[in-house]
Formats: C-alpha cells, structure tokens, sequence
C-alpha cells in the first residue's frame, strides 16, 4: 500500500459547522448527529495554515483578463472551452511546468479540477477535497467525507474514483462513494451540511461529480451491474434539503409509480423487472440547459444485461429510458421528453458520456441542439427544445448497426447482433467507442474533440434465464449481475484494433476532419481554447497540445505517469495556466491490452501538474515504469487444482478485478496480489479482508466470506503468483 507522504497536519472535526437539516418527511434530511455517523475530517497543511492566506472567493469568468474554470465542463453548457487565449498555437512550445503537489494515498485521480478566484478545487480517489492556491500549488486544506469507513462493504461497488466536485454561492461540493452529497465552506473546509442520497435497498453508489444550478446541486446514482435501479437527486445548495427525484427506469407497479413519465415507462416493461433493479444509472452526463431550464439526463445499460429479466417478450421490448438522454424540468424534476439510442439494451451500451450544448447551423438555419457521442459508436445530435434527433454519424469501426433511421430515431440493427444465433462478434465492445473521457467543444472550429476507442467483443450466444446463473434477485452478496457470455475481440488485419485515436469531429457535416492514432486505447479527455489549441493526456504519461484546426502536434511533456483525467485552463492575475491530475488507475487499472503501462499502485506517486509560458519548474524525480511481476510466493506450499478453481469464480464474483485487475494481473488501481506480502500470509490476508484492518485506504471489508472462500482465494492467488506469464516478457 501507498505509505504516506506528506507531513504531519492536525486534524480536527469539523461539528462546529454541522447543519442539521432534518426536515419532515424528507427521506434524505441528515438527522441528528450520531456516534456511528460519519462525520468527516478537516486537514490542514500546516498549524495555523490556516485561513489566513486565503483570498476571498470571486467570481472572475467575465473581469478583466481572468476566467475561472467554474464547473466540470466549464460552463453550463460543459463544452470544455476556454476563450483565453494567451497561450496559443504560436507560442504552446514555450509553455513549461510551473508547480507540482504530490498527492500521498491517491491512486485514480479522474477528476476535472475547477478554478473559483485563484484556488483550484479537486477530488481524490476516494472524494478527498483538496484546496490548492492556484498560483503558487499550496495546499490550503484537505477535507476527507470517510465514504470508506462508512460504508465499508459497499465500496466494493465502484473504483475508487471521483470525477470532480461543485461550486456555488461560496461553497464545495462533492458526491461520495457511500451516496451523500457533502457541502464544505470554500474557504475554510469546514463542513456545512451533508445529505444521504441513498434510496434504500437500491445497490447504488456514486462516482460522479454533482452539478450545480438554480440554487440546487444534482447528482446521480451508479450499480447497474449490482441490481440498481437509476435515479437522479437535486438538493436545494444552501440547506441540503431533497428538492425533486427522478428515477431514469420504473420500479414495481405493486407500489405504484412515481409519476406519469415511470407508468409510461413501465408499457415498454414486462416480467418482474423490478427484482433485478433494471440500471439506467446516470452516474455521469448530467447537464444544465439554462435556454430551455431543463435538466438533460444521460442514462446507462440495462441491468442485469441479459434482456430476458427486462421482458417476456421473445422479440425484447425498448425498456425506456435506458441508454437515453432524458430532459426533465430543472425547478421541478418533471419529465419533458426523452430520446433512446439503443432500446432493448443488451450491450452494456450507455448513454453517460458528456452531454454538450451548442448552437449550430443546421440547413441554413440556427438550432439550439445538444451533442453526445455514447459508447454505442454514433455521434448525435439532437433539437434540445424537443429531443428530436437532427443527425447521427458512425465516429469509428461500429458493426452493431447500418445506420440510425432519421425518421424514426431508431437504429436499423444488423442481424444475429444480440446473440440469437449464436455468438456474434460485434464493435464497438461494452467498452464503448468513446467512455466517460470527456470530449470538448470548440465553438470557433466547430469541431467536437472525442477520445476515440477501437475493440471489438463476441457477444452471445445469448443465454436463457436458467443459464444466467450470476443473476439472482435473492443473492445478497454484493457481486456482479450480468447474465451474458461476452468475451474482448481483436481484428489481427485490422492496425487500428485494440488502440486509441483523437477525433476532430464536424458535427454539422457527421465526418471527422482529423485523428492522432495512439498505440494505446485508453486515453484521457479533452480540452479546447481560444488560442486554437487541443490539449489532452494519454495512458502512456504524455500530455499533447495539438492544433485544433490541423491536428498538428505542438507540444508534450511526459508526466511520468499515466493521465485519466481531462485537463482544465483558466487565468490568474492576467496570467493563462494549464492544469491536470495525474494518476493512472479506474477502467486502466483492470489490466487488459495496452491497458498495463508498468504504472503500479504505490510506485510512481500521483500528483496535480500547473504549467504556463516560461514555466521552469522541474518535474520531481520519478519511478519508472516497472513491467516486472515482482512475485512472492512459498515452495512448500501445495496447492488443490479444485481450490483453485473455485478460487477463481470467488475472485471474479466479488469484483476483485475492479483494482486488483482481471486473473490478479494488476494495473496501478491496487497492489499487484502476485507481489504482496499481505497475500502470501494467510493470517494477515484473512484479517484484511474480514476484519476491514485496511478500509480506510480503500480496500473494502468482506467479513461475508467463510473461511472455506478465503483459502479458496488465498490459492487462487497463490497459483496466479506461480503462472508462466506472457506479461512477464513484454
């Protein structure tokens, strides 16, 4: 495990700033503070570090020569462009590191940072607030929500990542892994109020960075792969109070539906859905329409995926509103229309990639219209007044479909894609043709900037309801709840499988203008300025500048280390800075092709990087890659095949590979098991894992297990240690 870093800092609670706000008959009101609540921990960087240089927080997007970075994608209309311009296309080879902060016990840092008056705000991996004088990179203070602690089973549920927090009227806000939002003093760091957005019995958690609008902040769900059933939560910002819900898929007719929009739902329905909590979780794409005051909703996969525990129908029936964007009242939470890439989800395809607002031209006219590009390999775009789809292009390899109908919104399928048949091999794979990595808009160009994934899946052959034995609505051991056989697929013919690409993508014409191949798949999102410039990170530890009219690469600088998160630019007293988080991890850190770039967990520390023209600053001295397996093991111990295999399926059901990666071959998430110390002693590797000795740093308590699953994981562990492994050699 990562040891700490950095110096010793007081801590203290922070109850002197608790608000109740416990209200009749809101099932989310934090009551009364209890012993077992948690309560959160305030860190300074020094004694008396305090406040005292702390400036007072401002507004500055429209003052002067400054801009901040207010949002997760900036503005409302989350396009990740920034109009500032002193650093440009002519002058980015002189842009220079400026500072770095080390950031001790982080592994995934996927968060897009924002910018308020000269301070930039950010979370860890595990919904850490940081406070960093944006000049200068000095820590101002650290608020820790003890997502971990205080819900140490549940964080089995999700990566230990966090894509970001909010701000508005003075104060931060972040979403935790356990589901409260948590709103903190700006300033100071302390807290102010926090509110559960846990439905009960819902399996949900929550990776996403909130949004904040109207005097509100909203945030969604995650879990459809562990029976949730999704839903967004608006609270009112100042007191914390439940303001509107809206659930994306219906629940149980038994108990009646939450509104008209869940009873339509509902039609597209059948079976007893409801027992397997049907997913659609908007865990990401969450947008404000201020032009129309509507919320726009991005929807996830259906779950389980197996389509056959969503409906009777032989044929499937559309199962709204997965894999949609749904528009909803932004006052009210009221549904307004709905649009359905795919119905009858049965691909882990989802509609959670960044949703982004422009104005374009569209046959000689202007049309107010929003863009996404989901995982399902089309790029849309869509009328916002009315959800009616405008145009739709194939960004890359995508085989699932001929095109999309325009004159029924619906895509015309190819034959034999869901399996029926027999297994099909299909791309984009679940994967998707572009993920959570955020793609940014450039208003000037009008080009959209997509982190473009290759890699295809054999899907199927589609399994009945008795052979998805993983799905079982009575299972209450957190595990996964799939109920298809699918299985990664690489063209050997094809240069560009299994790899990654940058899109310059004309959303008008549905053509790409320009693309940068990379050698690897999984690549960070994007930014976009008014200098004329493309800026984003690979997996690889570089970070680009390109032109954003040619594509032309301006600039690099290797950060040792690779990049999931999107980089932000914003200005301080009159001067344009670059920053971004580096640290490796999430979806890279389940291992895979490309995926494992000898980034490990502990090894190469994770840091905030700010650079501007004529920075100097020197990158600290930095581990490099290691693609050893660095194994421990013990000779006399004899290992029963049958355990073995049993070790297997244990290691597989309860989402190990998440961190510790697929067949124990980790990728930077969390310590490689073939290399612990911890996992080669049966009494320390038992402890762990039912006495929670090391929740707080991320690994989840699993005191369900019997004694007979530990050993039977404990020589899985062993045997992956002893395997001749292709990885080895690379």
């Amino acid at each position: 495990m990562l040891a700490r870093r950095l110096p010793a800092a007081p801590v203290w609670l922070a109850d002197a700033a608790y608000a109740s706000v416990m209200g009749k008959g809101d099932i989310n009101a934090v009551p009364s503070r209890s012993s077992k609540e948690p309560m959160g921990r305030l860190s300074a960087p020094c004694p008396a570090a305090g406040l005292a240089g702390l400036q007072p927080l401002v507004w500055r997007a429209t003052q002067g020569r400054d801009a901040d970075w207010v949002g997760y994608g900036n503005g409302h209309d989350e396009q990740r462009f920034v109009p500032v311009a002193q650093i440009d296309d002519k002058n980015v080879g002189q842009l220079g590191l400026v500072w770095s902060l080390d950031l001790d016990e982080q592994s995934a840092l996927a968060a897009t940072p924002i910018e308020v008056g000269g301070t930039l705000y950010f979370s860890g991996a595990f919904g850490h607030i940081y406070a960093v004088d944006a000049r200068t990179g000095r820590l101002l203070w650290t608020y820790d929500p003890q997502a971990n602690e205080a819900a140490p089973r549940d964080i089995r549920r999700a990566w230990a990542t966090n894509r970001g927090v909010a701000y508005a009227d003075g104060r931060i806000f972040v979403a935790t892994r356990d589901c409260r939002m948590v709103a903190v003093d700006a300033r100071t760091g302390k807290l102010v109020w926090q509110s559960s957005f846990l439905v009960p019995g819902s399996n949900s958690t929550s990776t996403g960075a909130p949004r904040a609008f109207k005097g509100k902040v909203i945030i969604g769900n995650s879990g459809s792969e562990f029976g949730s059933r999704g839903y967004v939560t608006a609270f009112d910002a100042k007191t914390g109070k439940l303001a509107w819900r809206f659930f994306t898929v219906p629940g149980d007719p038994a108990k009646g539906f939450e509104n008209d929009a869940m009873a339509m739902a509902a039609k597209s329905w059948s079976g007893e859905w409801w027992k397997y909590g049907g997913g659609g979780t908007p865990w990401n794409a969450i947008t404000f329409d201020e032009s129309f005051n509507q919320i726009l909703i991005g929807t996830g996969n259906g779950g389980p995926w197996n389509n056959k525990f969503r409906s009777n129908d032989p044929k499937g029936q559309d199962n709204l509103f997965l894999a949609s964007v749904v528009a909803v009242d932004a006052d009210s939470g009221a549904y307004k229309w709905h649009y359905q890439y795919n119905p009858n989800e049965v691909w882990d395809y989802k509609a959670t990639a960044d949703i982004i607002l422009a104005d374009i031209a569209v046959q000689g006219k202007t049309r107010k219209v929003m863009m996404q590009a989901p995982t399902n390999g089309f790029f849309y775009v869509i009328d916002r007044a009315d959800g009616k789809l405008i145009s739709a292009g194939k960004i890359g390899k995508v085989t699932w479909a001929d095109h999309i109908d325009l004159a029924t919104g619906r895509p015309v399928e190819r034959p034999g894609i869901r399996g029926e048949k027999g297994a099909a091999i299909i791309y984009p794979d679940n994967y998707g043709a572009h993920n959570w990595q955020a793609m940014s808009y450039n208003p000037r160009t009008g080009l959209a900037y997509i982190p473009y994934m290759q890699s295809g899946m054999k899907y199927g052959p589609a399994l009945t309801r008795a052979e998805a034995v993983d799905v079982d609505p009575n299972e209450k051991r957190i595990s996964f709840r799939i109920g298809a056989a699918i299985e990664p697929m690489k063209d050997p013919g094809d240069r560009l499988d299994g790899k990654g690409s940058l899109l310059a993508w004309d959303p008008v014409a549905q053509k790409v203008r320009w693309r940068v191949d990379y050698p690897t798949s999984l690549n960070a999102g994007t930014l976009t300025t008014g200098g004329n410039l493309v800026f984003q990170g690979t997996n690889t530890g570089k970070l680009y500048a390109y032109s954003a009219t040619t594509g032309e690469r301006l600039w690099s600088f290797d950060t040792k280390l690779g990049i999931i998160a999107p980089p932000i630019s914003y200005s301080v007293d009159g001067r344009q800075y670059l920053s971004i988080l580096v640290g490796y991890g999430a979806m890279g850190g389940m291992g895979g092709p490309g995926h494992d770039q000898g980034w490990k967990y502990g090894l190469q520390p994770r840091r905030l990087l700010s650079f501007a023209l004529g920075g100097k600053a020197n990158l600290p001295a930095t581990p490099p890659p290691d693609f050893v397996v660095h194994k421990l093991d013990d000779p006399r111990l004899a290992l029963d095949p049958k355990r073995v295999r049993t070790g297997a399926k244990v290691y597989a059901m309860l989402t190990c590979g998440m961190c510790h990666g697929a067949a124990a071959i980790a990728s930077g998430n969390a310590p490689d098991l073939r290399e612990s110390g911890v996992a080669l002693d049966r009494s320390a590797f038992k402890e762990i894992l039912k006495g929670g000795a090391l929740v707080s740093r991320g690994m989840p308590l699993f005191d369900d297990l019997s004694d007979r699953e530990i050993e039977d994981l404990y020589q899985y562990i062993r045997a992956r240690a002893r395997a001749r492994d292709t990885e080895q050699a690379r």
